[in-house]
């Protein structure tokens, strides 16, 4: 089976003939039923796709090439796809079939892609390691005794394992970049409101984003030109107009750009000594081709997690009210009355990791605590957005690690929740602020797993996000 990975040379096969979307879909459905032991995939769509195949193959064979004709894609599990499962990797969505399609999704399967099947995440999104999961922890395709990342881990692990071409995920505080650097591909999380978030299950409103994984920046490119755009569906969506994101980085490629980074990201204790040596050479390499990349003191990076926690579990809280047994999903049967049912549901329904941030969530925003914490967390977000906005008025971009350390194995965190979160300490600025963000992959470790290296650009600048992560990746 020839594994593509990038879109232009699936399309030349695919006008040359040489293959059929059919043939492709029955591959891609063989493979991951053999890997079926990863626990990747919650379900393939076997029927639906073979369906959309067949109607790529017959536009084929009418001259029809759609911008993303013949992709096979997969959706993370909290993307709604009509007439088929979305349980968000929950036993409270038990038996939930969704009624309406995500405009993202949508927007794939308009443009060409097929989709492939559902992949698994942390429950409700929630999680750095995808052990979070109520159908069990996936497996890093490239050392299964390790973890693939999170919240997006089958998703990315989808991708890392061949098993499509790209993948859809959501970031609502590193869920897309975080796994993409443990598997060793590309990540991206568009500017909030970017993407409509219509027909994603929402965690954290305010910070959920839907982002990709794929093998090329290219393809990223191209999608986030599909699935990008306003949506009457959804108000937090900008109207801003979606420029070809390919054409930004030919406009880009000879310029020469001023990027900052953080120090107080690199010079710490806690990030692994391969990880730092390899972003080290990258801004050497940098300046050496005439790019300027300087160091900018951002006094704000303790505050960060602190304030991420507080504001989206309090959102969290809000958001997951609505699970109750009522209308969808799982409901205790044994209950002797309504309270209880209410009670029982939920406490069954939902797995220790989510129980937990809605009771964090639910603290924060309580008389007595709302303003020391859900207030304060704002005011303290206000001023990180002022001061990344100071940064910008400068910079094209900002350098930073994706993760302090490539994966680690499967259950060596799992009994301190503390440590799982700061697991996210690189990947929240973007979400607090709502920039852009991608991870590309920069290396491996001493255990020959990979790790990335975190681009941000400011809002709406994705067009130079995906120009400076080219030239960045051309290093190597």
């Amino acid at each position: 089976m020839y594994q593509y990975k990038d879109i232009e040379q699936l399309h030349s096969d695919l006008k040359s003939h040489s293959v059929s979307c059919v043939n492709l879909v029955q591959q891609y459905i063989q493979k991951i039923k053999e890997k079926q032991h990863l626990n990747i995939y919650l379900e393939i769509f076997e029927q639906s796709a073979l369906e959309q195949a067949q109607k790529v193959d017959e536009d084929i064979s009418k001259g029809i090439i759609k911008p993303l004709s013949g992709l096979v894609v997969s959706i993370k599990d909290n993307l709604c796809y009509k007439n088929h499962a979305c349980n968000a990797a929950s036993k409270i969505l038990e038996g939930f079939i969704s009624t309406y399609t995500a405009t993202a999704v949508q927007r794939l399967i308009d443009n060409g892609a097929i989709i492939i099947g559902r992949t698994n995440c942390d429950e409700f999104a929630m999680g750095s390691s995808n052990e979070n999961s109520a159908f069990g922890p996936v497996k890093n395709p490239l050392n299964e005794e390790y973890v693939p990342g999170g919240s997006s881990g089958g998703a990315a692990a989808s991708l890392s394992a061949h098993l499509c071409m790209a993948a859809l995920g959501s970031d609502t505080g590193g869920s897309v970049r975080q796994p993409a650097s443990f598997c060793g591909v590309i990540g991206l999380k568009p500017t909030y409101g970017r993407i409509s978030r219509w027909g994603l299950i929402a965690y954290a409103s305010s910070f959920d984003q839907i982002g990709t994984f794929t093998y090329t920046i290219k393809d990223a490119a191209k999608i986030l030109s599909v699935i990008a755009g306003a949506d009457e569906f959804d108000a937090t969506c900008a109207e801003i107009p979606v420029p070809d994101y390919l054409s930004e980085i030919t406009n880009f490629q000879n310029k020469k750009f001023k990027i900052a980074y953080f120090p107080e990201t690199i010079d710490v204790d806690g990030l692994n000594p391969v990880v730092k040596t390899s972003i080290q050479k990258i801004i050497e390499q940098l300046n050496q081709n005439g790019h300027s990349v300087e160091p900018v003191n951002f006094n704000y990076l303790k505050y960060l997690i602190p304030t991420y926690y507080v504001l989206t579990t309090a959102e969290a809280s809000s958001n997951l009210a609505r699970y109750d047994g009522v209308r969808y999903g799982y409901r205790y049967k044994d209950a002797k009355d309504v309270e209880e049912m209410y009670k029982k549901t939920r406490s069954i329904g939902f797995g220790t990791e989510v129980k937990r941030r809605i009771l964090l969530g639910t603290f924060v925003l309580s008389v007595g605590y709302y303003d020391a914490y859900y207030t304060k967390a704002q005011k303290v977000r206000h001023l990180i957005y002022k001061a990344i906005k100071e940064v910008f008025q400068k910079y094209d971009a900002i350098l930073m690690p994706t993760t302090p350390s490539a994966a680690f194995k499967i259950g060596e965190k799992t009994d301190d929740p503390l440590k799982l979160y700061l697991e996210d300490i690189y990947t929240v600025l973007a979400n607090i602020v709502g920039i852009p963000a991608i991870s590309i992959p920069a290396g491996v470790d001493e255990n020959q797993l990979p790790f990335g290296i975190q681009i941000l650009t400011d809002s709406f600048s994705e067009g130079k996000l995906f120009a400076v992560s080219k030239i960045i990746s051309d290093l190597k």
